[in-house]
């Protein structure tokens, strides 16, 4: 039989949650998991709880949000070529586009 095992803070986790998603649903979590640098179970705690979260610095969240930030880029600039009118969406477009070209 394994050993039984405490989190960090020395509590017994014996219970099981579970729960159905849509795809979008799914994406979206792991999306913020990700950006996070926290575990999917440290990240769900902290937001059900509400507290404060502190991102952790390190080169795979660097690279999550780098990749979200190219992603969001590109929807902007698909909304640029069907002719959007928005003069607030150009903007945002522009000042990504500059923070990618500072990125790298």
């Amino acid at each position: 039989m394994s050993q039984k095992s405490r989190d960090h803070k020395n509590r017994w986790r014996n219970k099981t949650v579970g729960f159905r998603v849509s795809p979008e649903e799914w994406d979206k979590i792991e999306r913020l998991v990700r950006i996070s640098g926290m575990s999917k179970q440290e990240y769900i705690m902290h937001r059900l709880q509400n507290t404060q979260m502190t991102i952790q610095a390190n080169p795979r969240v660097f690279k999550a949000l780098k990749n979200e930030i190219i992603a969001l880029t590109e929807e902007l600039k698909s909304l640029l070529a069907s002719n959007c009118e928005s003069k607030e969406v150009i903007e945002q477009v522009k000042i990504l586009v500059g923070y990618m070209q500072m990125l790298g």
